[in-house]
């Protein structure tokens, strides 16, 4: 029955699968899908951590194919032309120390130039997607320069992943093409990013994850639309220009300044750490759609510093504003200490979403009561209550809301860390 299929349905088939492995296996079932097996664009291969531990065991380690060679093979084995590349470690590699690894082997050493030269330029002319994710215990004292030999070779390429490597720019070249970036647990030797600007000018999707070695990175990218950035140092200052930038997520140590340029920001998720002010935010006027939440030192912080009314100051024409816990609670220690003013911001808001703890079940209800209040265009409401608080107060809270609220739209859940937000009423 299969052999009677079209090579072209077979080949449709086989590419529908997303792992190498899988389609190697095909080869064994009829003669059609083996030669189809051939003819998918992409190559997909992973190292287990079955697999690393079988390379390591004295019993079966001579019985395992280096990972490298395997990978090697099937490119030259692929008659077809590649437009999409990955291969790395499984994330459970990610938990291996430097206390477990007894040797100084380069057997997981993905961006290792040597290995990358033997096949990348094959494959390069056609190749649009190649990502990368290096064993950290192998690459991270071992600098690598694949990114001036991707930049050399791959003329066409739209999107570049690399993660867990320590990266020279040095002889990096233009990219042109290149749309998608990420970047993620990787050590840059570009402090403050000027290479990476020049030589992918037209990013439209940008992701830093844990990227060390930025001291006053500078984002400069006309095209960008999508950045995500979690600062892993803290870095002296954090500038971004980007006219397109519509989605931000910033995750981040107080940096001593800010500079966000970025007129058409709509939706931005902020998360901070060390913090005590928001001051250091300018040119946030487009901003419709805030995030934020506060980590570390909020019991220390001033109640002048971080009230919800000095946040809709910076943010003046917020519409829907989503608070973390730790924001929730910066912001109602502030509202009990100094109360609440009015300000522009107050009346533009017309949608709110919390996670809070209630401690003083008195204290958050006139908050709430407040915010309501001085927001004559606030409608929506929607107030996730810690899992741990008492279910006659967070009921108590709930009925003493909808009461005194009727025009207000509400809608309840309940949170805890580490588990999926639980709604249990909408639309109230």
């Amino acid at each position: 029955m299969m052999e009677e299929l079209p090579e072209s349905l077979l080949v449709e088939i086989v590419s529908r699968l997303t792992d190498t492995t899988d389609v190697a296996r095909c080869r064994a079932v009829s003669k059609g899908l083996n030669a189809a097996s051939y003819e998918v664009r992409w190559l997909n291969l992973v190292c287990s951590m079955s697999r690393y531990l079988k390379s390591r065991s004295p019993e079966t380690k001579h019985h395992v194919t280096p990972f490298k060679t395997v990978f090697s093979h099937l490119v030259s084995r692929s008659t077809s032309t590649l437009d999409s590349v990955s291969l790395g470690v499984d994330r459970a590699l990610g938990g291996v120390s430097f206390d477990d690894v007894e040797d100084e082997s380069d057997d997981l050493y993905l961006t290792d130039m040597s290995f990358i030269r033997e096949w990348l330029p094959s494959i390069s002319h056609a190749l649009k997607s190649f990502s990368v994710s290096d064993f950290w215990v192998q690459s991270c004292w071992r600098r690598s320069e694949a990114l001036s030999l991707i930049s050399s070779t791959c003329h066409n390429l739209v999107k570049l992943v690399v993660r867990n490597a320590w990266l020279s720019v040095d002889g990096l070249c233009l990219m042109p093409t290149l749309r998608y970036l990420t970047l993620e647990f990787v050590r840059l030797d570009d402090e403050d990013l000027s290479r990476i600007n020049a030589c992918f000018p037209n990013l439209t999707q940008l992701s830093l994850i844990g990227v060390g070695g930025l001291k006053e990175p500078k984002i400069n990218f006309l095209h960008l639309t999508t950045f995500q950035w979690s600062v892993s140092n803290a870095p002296l200052s954090l500038i971004i220009c980007a006219p397109c930038l519509v989605d931000f997520d910033l995750r981040c140590i107080k940096p001593r300044l800010v500079v966000l340029e970025a007129p058409s920001l709509t939706n931005f998720n902020l998360s901070l750490e060390n913090t005590d002010e928001l001051s250091m935010f300018r040119h946030c006027g487009t901003v419709k759609r805030l995030t934020l939440d506060l980590v570390g030192r909020r019991e220390q912080v001033e109640a002048a510093e971080f009230g919800i009314d000095t946040l809709l100051d910076c943010f003046p024409n917020i519409t829907c504003l989503n608070l973390g816990p730790g924001a929730w609670h910066v912001m109602e220690n502030s509202f009990r200490r100094g109360g609440l003013k009015d300000g522009i911001g107050m009346k533009m808001i017309k949608q709110l979403i919390a996670h809070l703890v209630v401690h003083e079940v008195e204290v958050t209800l006139a908050f709430i009561s407040s915010v309501l209040d001085k927001s004559t265009q606030l409608s929506d409401v929607s107030l996730l209550i810690h899992r741990d608080v008492d279910s006659y107060v967070a009921g108590g809270l709930i009925s003493s809301c909808r009461s005194k609220f009727p025009r207000v739209r509400w809608r309840w859940g309940i949170w805890k860390e580490g588990i999926k937000d639980t709604w249990v009423s909408d639309g109230i």
